[in-house]
């Protein structure tokens, strides 16, 4: 599984309206240039936010985007399975997958189904706030490592 640029930039302006921590919409030109995202790139991006209800937006003078909820509301798992459709780490577990010929003797298939709970668990489990006060904790492998000598 590799998260994709839209699942990154998706991520970093939902951070960047969080940390605005207003009621007040930001221009989307704003959130671009503090981003360093191109503009063509958040018009593709924001729409998808807003019409799943992550952020909503207003047209015209003094328009632009906000979170709908406060940012502990929000957890990474649910943006990114939105801004990349899906987050399996191998082709047969993705939603809607034709099952392969395989499935019922797949001597692997645990393996990945195991994988796909430790991502979803991890990422549900961080929230804009979280990654606002970058208090994203390491995933327990990582922690187990960092420990050893």
């Amino acid at each position: 599984m590799m998260i994709s640029t839209r699942g990154r930039y998706a991520l970093r302006v939902m951070v960047d309206l969080a940390e605005t921590g207003s009621d007040d919409y930001v221009a989307m030109r704003t959130i671009a240039q503090r981003q360093g995202i191109s503009l063509k790139y958040l018009e593709r991006i924001l729409p998808v936010l807003a019409k799943n209800r992550l952020v909503e937006g207003v047209q015209g003078r003094g328009g632009g985007y906000r979170l709908c909820r406060r940012p502990e509301e929000y957890t990474v798992g649910e943006i990114l399975r939105l801004a990349e459709g899906d987050l399996a780490p191998v082709s047969c577990l993705e939603c809607g997958a034709v099952p392969c010929g395989n499935t019922e003797e797949c001597r692997t298939r645990p393996l990945w189904k195991g994988l796909q709970a430790v991502i979803d668990n991890y990422l549900d489990s961080v929230t804009l706030l979280d990654l606002m006060r970058n208090e994203a904790e390491p995933c327990p492998a990582q922690a187990e490592q960092a420990q050893q000598p």
